[in-house]
């Protein structure tokens, strides 16, 4: 009898055991269940939440107030704007012109302009999109060639540095940034500046359109040479130039040690502006002592913006980020 009395215990026991972890098991799948639509929703409002959020607040204002130099009308094309984004800091931050691509012939808006006034706003940085004049667009459909873009990018810095105090921006901290043919722009204004005039009327020209730093991307650089973009050195300065007009704005010619320290990035598989453009302007950054730094991604086709998803290229943004904290162009934590 007390044999039979322990049997029945441990068959008991076992039992009870066996169910114990059979609830176990069950607990955890029917938990995995709840949890696995919980996480899904979770990332899905998340991600609409990243895809929906609010824009960085922009102001836009007329470049040239009282009528632009050389003005051919009132239209659209005829007026560049700066839009600005601010950012929210106690101290006064650095600033950017950005110089959107287009093959002097357009605007490339969204992964040359807003794109990149969003990423330096992540950054602390303020910044600021200039619609430079060009071909095709205002004058009566004319457009503008030279010297019209050089002057409303030299414009955007200087107008940059005047409002500095209204802007909370450090005027000793403002740069460049610049696409394709927007790079040749931007490396256009960073070897060719206007000087301060302290006693000029117009108030802008008080400061000089020298940048304080230079970024450059995929650049069109050299004019009349194999590997030049033939569109935008014909937008520019014309099917017959003067010889003279291409040494100017060949701007691998034009570096000096007075260059503002320049970060340059390209791809080595870009057919439409190729690299060598790159390469002869970090070539004559080096030879004038100018503190620059060049990185060639293998792949990548032109205008890739801020690479993301892009195998080596997409590294880009955050050495550049670096180099803008060398340079003590981010906010100090």
């Amino acid at each position: 009898m007390l044999l039979a009395y322990r049997l029945k215990f441990s068959f008991t026991k076992l039992l009870f055991d066996t169910l114990e972890r059979l609830f176990e098991m069950n607990r955890r799948f029917f938990a995995s269940l709840i949890f696995l639509p919980l996480a899904v929703l979770s990332a899905t409002l998340a991600w609409a939440q990243d895809a929906n959020s609010e824009p960085s607040p922009r102001t836009t204002v007329l470049l040239w107030p009282n009528r632009p130099p050389g003005a051919g009308g009132n239209e659209d094309g005829d007026l560049p704007q700066l839009i600005i984004t601010q950012v929210a800091s106690e101290v006064p931050t650095a600033a950017v012109v950005i110089l959107p691509g287009g093959g002097y012939h357009g605007h490339a808006m969204g992964h040359e302009g807003y794109e990149f006034a969003d990423w330096f706003a992540a950054m602390g940085i303020q910044s600021a999109i200039c619609t430079y004049r060009l071909r095709g667009k205002g004058n009566d459909g004319k457009g503008y060639g030279h010297p019209r873009p050089m002057q409303d990018a030299q414009r955007a810095i200087q107008t940059l540095r005047v409002r500095a105090k209204e802007l909370n921006i450090d005027p000793e901290r403002v740069g460049v940034i610049g696409f394709s043919a927007g790079g040749h722009l931007c490396s256009t204004v960073s070897t060719h500046f206007l000087d301060a005039k302290p006693t000029a009327e117009d108030l802008i020209a008080r400061v000089s359109s020298r940048p304080d730093f230079s970024i450059l991307c995929y650049p069109v650089i050299a004019f009349d040479k194999p590997y030049t973009h033939r569109g935008s050195q014909q937008n520019l300065i014309g099917t017959d130039p003067d010889p003279k007009l291409i040494e100017e704005l060949s701007n691998e010619r034009q570096v000096t040690k007075n260059t503002p320290p320049t970060f340059i990035f390209h791809t080595a598989a870009d057919k439409v502006v190729p690299v060598e453009n790159s390469l002869q302007y970090y070539l004559a950054l080096q030879r004038n002592g100018v503190p620059s730094e060049l990185h060639v991604f293998p792949a990548g086709r032109h205008g890739v913006g801020l690479a993301q998803q892009l195998p080596g290229a997409s590294q880009w943004p955050d050495l550049c980020r670096d180099w803008l904290k060398r340079l003590e162009m981010l906010p100090k934590l």
